[in-house]
């Protein structure tokens, strides 16, 4: 089957090609770091993480991008708040977001560019705009005019006064056009600063991720993506000044995740965009159904707590990416006791046959995935999960039908380890080459939608039962040796518990320890 996407811009499924032969080019809005990360900073870089996962399997070389938005009003709020630097929040706050993105098995980005190290690049998109006669100055402000963008709003698919319907007055009403957006505001007296032909100021919202995406991929990616609320008047705008720039299509897919909502009521989690823009009379906003973090944004920190990593991501993605996932503690609970199966399949694997799931070599690349033989009805049931995943997949990178597949499979399976148990029992090759296939072709599956690749990391502070009761209190053991500098006795308690196969992981904020 090949590959189709759906491409917000056309409305409709599209085969996949690049604009490069074989290489990827993709681009996700990234944070604007000025608090921790709430759950819904994890869903785009999963889903995209995935669909790189899936394109590097099926053979395309990827490069991904996902911005630090590292100057902003709220982060100047917030700093001043904390009575802190902008610099010093802003480093903070995006080490916490690297922190829960390892956490979370998102290990595909391949560059972080931050917006305070592309002001070069912005000033010179702003340049070529007036120069053309896409934006002007004003009073040290420089504003992109849209009346001059004749297909403006293609993207959100609404005329200039819809659009203004959606768009939160500038700092001025000297704009030739109400819908005019900012690319570079000047600075108040205190605030950071860049100097520009314009007067000393920063760049607009916008303009940012426009200059990072043309620096690192080019004038044309394949690829840009970021939840529904952004699509107005985040990307509309990106659009605009990028092809009003550079003269060529800035995007050739759009893809839009659904937002998390709480579940049983209305509302995106973890509150609005981190930026400017009034979407309640947009669609796009409709169909979203926010909620607004004031009523509760949930932290990855405090999920962490409470659910194992792997099993958030797996509730992450069993739901179709452009659609909304309905969140709660309880249904992320009910994901984690469906997969427990997974995991008692995987020490049947190891009773049965002496080898462990984690340590099977699999296929990293469709190419290299052998066909199964179709002589037995077990190995017959092998080839049709696989062809059954892989559409799933290549229908518009559908996870949802793709987990159902994992479930199905392990059901495949846990018959195959029923009825052939006094096989096994007796050791009879046949039969263990034939359970080692169909866990081969589990792990090279799971391994597309970034799950069971290792074994699950443990927060032992949430670990119910003696032996996370031990832990902890070696833990903490080991945690006071280190704060006292006792480097010696630290170190002598994560080798002793290497020697008992426990994996011991420093993070910036807790320590994980899992068997390993």
């Amino acid at each position: 089957m090949t590959l189709r996407v759906y491409n917000t811009l056309t409305r409709q499924k599209e085969d996949f090609t690049t604009v490069e032969p074989g290489h990827v080019k993709m681009y996700l809005c990234g944070p604007t770091v000025y608090k921790p990360a709430h759950i819904g900073h994890m869903v785009g870089p999963v889903i995209f993480d995935t669909v790189k996962r899936f394109l590097t399997y099926s053979g395309y070389r990827v490069t991904w991008v996902v911005n630090i938005t590292d100057i902003d009003d709220k982060l100047i709020n917030r700093a001043g708040e904390k009575g802190v630097t902008v610099e010093a929040l802003a480093k903070e706050m995006t080490q916490d977001y690297f922190d829960n993105l390892k956490t979370m098995g998102v290990n595909g980005i391949d560059h972080f560019p931050y917006a305070t190290q592309h002001i070069p690049e912005m000033l010179d998109i702003i340049s070529i705009l007036i120069e053309k006669g896409f934006a002007y100055p004003l009073n040290g402000d420089v504003y992109f005019d849209c009346t001059k963008d004749e297909d403006y709003g293609k993207l959100s698919r609404r005329s200039l006064g819809e659009l203004l319907a959606g768009t939160r007055a500038e700092t001025t009403d000297q704009k030739r056009h109400p819908a005019d957006f900012a690319l570079w505001k000047s600075s108040k007296p205190g605030e950071p600063a860049w100097d520009s032909p314009w007067g000393p100021g920063r760049p607009g919202w916008h303009i940012e991720c426009s200059a990072m995406s043309r620096k690192i991929l080019g004038d044309t990616i394949d690829i840009h993506g970021g939840g529904l609320d952004l699509m107005f008047p985040h990307h509309e705008n990106e659009l605009a000044q990028s092809e009003s720039c550079t003269g060529h299509p800035f995007a050739t897919y759009w893809m839009h995740n659904g937002l998390m909502q709480a579940s049983g009521a209305p509302g995106k989690v973890g509150g609005g965009h981190d930026r400017h823009g009034d979407l309640n009379t947009a669609k796009a906003e409709q169909e979203a159904n926010k909620l607004a973090g004031s009523k509760g944004a949930a932290s990855v920190k405090e999920l962490f707590a409470k659910h194992d990593p792997e099993t958030i991501r797996f509730f992450l993605l069993a739901t179709h990416y452009r659609s909304p996932i309905d969140f709660s503690d309880e249904r992320i609970a009910e994901t984690g006791k469906s997969i427990e199966g997974f995991y008692r399949l995987f020490e049947e694997f190891e009773r049965a046959t002496g080898s462990n799931f984690y340590q099977l070599a699999a296929p990293a690349k469709r190419s290299e995935s052998q066909p199964l033989a179709s002589a037995s009805e077990f190995m017959a049931g092998l080839a049709d999960a696989r062809s059954r995943f892989l559409d799933a997949m290549d229908d518009d990178f559908n996870t949802g039908g793709a987990v159902g597949v994992l479930f199905d499979l392990r059901k495949h399976l846990n018959g195959y380890l029923n009825d052939a148990k006094a096989a096994l029992a007796a050791g009879q090759p046949e039969a263990k080459a034939s359970l080692t296939a169909g866990m081969q072709t589990l792990k090279e599956l799971a391994s597309i939608l970034g799950v069971f690749g290792s074994p699950r990391l443990k927060v032992a502070a949430a670990d119910d039962g003696l032996v996370g009761g031990l832990m902890e209190l070696v833990l903490q053991i080991r945690a006071d040796a280190r704060k006292t500098k006792n480097f010696a006795v630290a170190d002598l308690i994560r080798n002793k518990l290497g020697e008992l196969k426990i994996v011991v992981e420093d993070r910036t904020d807790q320590t994980l320890w899992r068997r390993g």
